[in-house]
């Protein structure tokens, strides 16, 4: 997979592999909102849209951990800070 960035003058390219998942809902939204997030906390433009790619991938690949509505599940947007802790399934921990 490939995202490419044109600032006018440059064109920037940022590669991932394809995940193997259904949860993919709101991609494009969370890319978008870590762009704008970052782009005040980053030296360049490419900076900011190469960290928000890399958040999104990795939110793609921590996604299989949520087991939340039907269809296209969401992505894990919290992977970074919260990982979901094994269940015991019912029994008494």
């Amino acid at each position: 997979m490939v995202d490419v960035l044109y600032d006018g003058r440059h064109f920037d390219e940022f590669r991932a592999r394809r995940i193997a998942t259904r949860n993919t809902h709101g991609t494009g939204c969370t890319l978008s909102s870590a762009i704008a997030a970052l782009l005040p906390q980053r030296a360049t433009v490419a900076d900011a849209v190469r960290d928000a790619h890399e958040y999104l991938l990795g939110a793609i690949c921590a996604s299989g951990e949520l087991d939340v509505g039907g269809g296209h599940g969401p992505l894990h947007h919290f992977h970074q800070v919260w990982r979901q802790r094994p269940t015991n399934h019912g029994e008494p921990a």
